[in-house]
C-alpha cells in the first residue's frame, strides 16, 4: 500500500483516498497539432522500470490534483508536489539521486 502526501492540503493518507491519474509532465498538444505529435500524446506513455512522475488526485479529500514521483518496483514514494509545476522541484530531484545514483530527469544531470 502506498502512502502519499497531499501537498495541497497537507492530509498522508493511503493510496485508496487518491485516485491515480497516469503520468505526470506529459507535454499536451491543442488544436492545429500534427496527428502525430497528437497520436504520442495520447498513446504514448513511459512504463519504466524504477523511478517515475505520476498524476494522483485527493478525491477523498481536497479533490486537487498533484504529482509523485515514486519507484515502481520497490513501491518506495520520494515525494510529492504541486501539480502546477513543469518539472519536479530541485530538493526532490536531489532526494532520488542520493538514493538512486545515475538517475537522470530526462537527460539532465
Amino acid at each position: 500500500m502506498l502512502l502519499l502526501e497531499c501537498p495541497n492540503c497537507g492530509v498522508i493518507a493511503e493510496e485508496t483516498e487518491f485516485h491515480g491519474g497516469g503520468e505526470a509532465h506529459l507535454k499536451r498538444f491543442g488544436p492545429g497539432s500534427s496527428d502525430q505529435d497528437f497520436e504520442g500524446y495520447l498513446f504514448q506513455r513511459e512504463n519504466p522500470r524504477g523511478v517515475h512522475f505520476e498524476r494522483w488526485r485527493h478525491v477523498t479529500g481536497c479533490g486537487k490534483w498533484f504529482h509523485a514521483a515514486r519507484d515502481t518496483v520497490t513501491l518506495e514514494v520520494f515525494g510529492t508536489y504541486s501539480a502546477q509545476t513543469v518539472e519536479p522541484p530541485e530538493d526532490l530531484l536531489e532526494t532520488i539521486r542520493a538514493k538512486r545514483p545515475g538517475f537522470k530527469w530526462r537527460d539532465i544531470a
